[in-house]
């Protein structure tokens, strides 16, 4: 009885929820592309993964986005056009968190 009680508590355990120091750890690889154009890095493109396996309920997307949007307003010269809708295809990643500085809300 002790180990169902026990396996119980260890599935039902609430997720951490996302940083920003870890959003911006995973995107830390990812301004040379955003800036620039291209081909997003490999360590890029895991960092993109990185963040949207991170975050599989609505509201650590909701605080990933914001996160990200903290790390986008830190890149002056950052395409607002390569980093919304590109970086996540480009890594063939399906994410419902938009990488923009302008997001005025995320409701993802």
């Amino acid at each position: 009885m002790l180990v169902v009680i026990t396996m119980i508590q260890f599935m039902t355990r609430p997720s951490e929820a996302i940083t920003f120091g870890q959003v911006e750890s995973s995107l830390a690889p990812c301004p040379a592309y955003l800036i620039a154009g291209g081909d997003p890095s490999t360590e890029c493109r895991k960092g993109v993964e990185t963040i949207k396996a991170s975050c599989p309920n609505t509201a650590e997307k909701r605080e990933a986005c914001e996160c990200v949007k903290q790390a986008a307003i830190r890149l002056p010269n950052l395409k607002d056009d390569l980093a919304v809708d590109h970086l996540p295809n480009k890594c063939k990643v399906q994410m419902d968190i938009p990488i923009s500085r302008t997001t005025k809300y995320c409701n993802t």
